[in-house]
C-alpha cells in the first residue's frame, strides 16, 4: 500500500510499505533536518510570537518564573507579553532555560537538572537571580555547562536505542506498551538512523541548543508533508514511549546533587523554587533550603489544593522561620511550540502561555489561597524582595 503522500492526494493511509521509504536521506529530509535545527526565525514565526491568538486583558499581575524561551529572542518575548497582558500592573518574569542561564532585564534564571541522593532520582530546581555578577558565578556556570552537555548526550542514547540491536529489548518494550506494529517500528528505525547520520555529518553546523530529545519529535513532524499524518502520529506515540524508557535508564551519576546546586546558587544570592512537585514529590521531604514550591503546573494539577495546605501548615508551624515557603505556579511554556505551524503543534503544549496559570482563578483553589492570604501580587512582591 502506498505510504508516500502525493501532492494533492486526498487519500489517507495508515499502513506503510518500507520498500517505498528511501534508505538514505533525501533532499527533502535534509531540508527538514536543517529546518528543525534552525535558530533564526522566519517572518511567519516572528508574527506567531508577537501576535498571540488569545490575550488576557483582565489579568492584572504576571508571575512567570518557570518558562523556556528556547530560540525566541527576548525582545520578541517582551512584545508577546505586552500583547498578552495589556493591562498588567506589575510583573516578575524570569526565564528558566534548561541548564542555561538566561537574562531578562535585571533578572536571570535557569532550570537545573540534578539528582536527590536521598531517593536516587533526577529532580529539577528553578534558580532565580537579580543582578548576578557573572565573574563570581564561574563555578555555577561550569556546573551548568557540564550538566547541559551531559543532558544533551541523552539524545544520542535515545537515537541508539532506536537504531542499535543492543537496545532491542527497550524497543520491544515500547512497541508492546503502544501496540505498535513492526512496519512502524521499522520506519522509525530507518528515519532515526538518517537523523543520527545527519547530526554527525553536520556536527559543526548544529547549534548546541538543538541537541535535545525533542529534535527527534520535531524531525518526524517535519516529514508530514511526505508521509501520511496517521503514520507520523503512530510513530510519535511509539517514540514517546521509547524516550521515557531511555530516561529511566539514563545514569544519574554525572548529575550534581540537588544540595550542591542549592549551596552554590545560594552563595550567589539566588532564589530557589521546586518545580513539578507531583513528579518529584519525595523532594518535599528532603527539607532543602528553598524559597518556594510550585503547587500547580500543566503537567502537575492533581494535588494543588493539598500542596497549598501543606505549605501553609508548615509555615504556620514556623518550620521556615522568617522566610516562609512561597506558593508558585508554573506555566512551563516552551516558546518553540509557538513557532510551529498550528497543524504541527502539540495541542497540550501549544495552549501553555508565559505567565498564564489558570489555577490562580480556579474557584476551589482560590478559596484555599484567599484563606491563607496568597495571591500573585503578594508573591511577586515577596520574591522580588528576597532576590534583591
Amino acid at each position: 500500500m502506498e505510504a508516500v503522500k502525493k501532492i494533492g492526494a486526498a487519500a489517507r493511509c495508515a499502513d506503510i510499505d518500507l520498500r517505498e521509504v528511501p534508505a538514505e536521506a533525501t533532499e527533502e529530509e535534509r531540508a527538514a533536518f536543517f529546518q528543525v535545527i534552525a535558530t533564526e526565525l522566519s517572518p511567519e514565526q516572528v508574527v506567531r510570537i508577537v501576535q498571540p491568538q488569545q490575550t488576557y486583558p483582565r489579568q492584572d499581575y504576571v508571575l512567570a518564573v518557570h518558562w523556556h524561551p528556547e530560540q525566541v529572542p527576548m525582545e520578541l518575548v517582551d512584545k508577546r507579553l505586552a500583547a498578552l497582558y495589556p493591562h498588567s500592573q506589575g510583573e516578575l518574569v524570569i526565564p528558566t532555560q534548561h541548564n542555561v542561564l538566561l537574562h531578562r532585564g535585571d533578572y536571570a534564571g535557569v532550570e537545573v537538572d540534578c539528582y536527590s541522593r536521598g531517593f536516587n532520582r533526577k529532580v529539577q530546581l528553578l534558580l532565580h537571580f537579580k543582578d548576578i555578577k557573572l565573574e563570581r558565578a564561574e563555578v555555577l556556570l561550569c556546573m551548568l555547562k557540564h550538566t547541559f552537555k551531559y543532558r544533551s548526550s541523552q539524545l544520542f542514547e535515545y537515537l541508539s536505542t532506536l537504531i542499535e540491536p543492543a537496545f532491542e529489548d527497550r524497543l520491544q518494550q515500547a512497541a508492546a506498551q503502544t501496540n505498535t506494529d513492526e512496519d512502524i517500528v521499522g520506519f522509525v528505525r530507518l528515519q532515526a538512523r538518517k537523523l543520527k547520520e545527519l547530526l554527525l555529518e553536520n556536527e559543526e553546523r548544529v547549534p548546541d541548543d538543538a541537541i535535545k530529545n525533542k529534535l527527534v519529535r520535531n524531525f518526524f513532524d517535519a516529514l508530514r508533508h511526505r508521509y501520511h499524518d496517521r503514520i507520523i502520529d503512530k510513530a510519535q506515540v511509539f517514540l514517546k514511549a521509547a524516550k521515557e524508557i531511555v530516561k529511566r535508564h539514563f545514569s544519574l551519576d554525572y548529575f550534581y546533587r540537588a544540595s550542591e546546586v542549592i549551596e552554590e546558587a545560594r552563595s550567589l544570592g539566588a532564589g530557589v523554587v521546586i518545580p513539578h512537585p507531583e513528579q518529584f514529590w519525595p523532594i518535599l521531604l528532603a527539607d532543602y533550603d528553598v524559597d518556594g514550591i510550585e503547587v500547580w503546573n500543566p503537567q502537575s494539577q492533581q494535588y494543588t489544593e493539598f500542596l497549598i495546605n501543606v505549605v501553609n501548615r508548615r509555615n504556620r508551624m514556623g518550620w521556615h522561620g522568617k522566610r516562609p515557603i512561597l506558593i508558585f505556579m508554573g506555566d512551563d511554556c516552551h516558546l518553540s511550540e509557538k513557532l510551529k505551524a498550528p497543524a504541527e503543534q502539540d495541542p497540550a503544549k501549544a495552549v501553555r502561555e508565559v505567565g498564564l496559570q489558570p489555577a490562580w482563578d480556579d474557584y476551589a483553589i482560590r478559596k484555599s489561597l484567599i484563606i491563607n492570604g496568597v495571591n500573585r501580587k503578594k508573591v511577586i512582591e515577596e520574591y522580588r524582595s528576597r532576590l534583591s
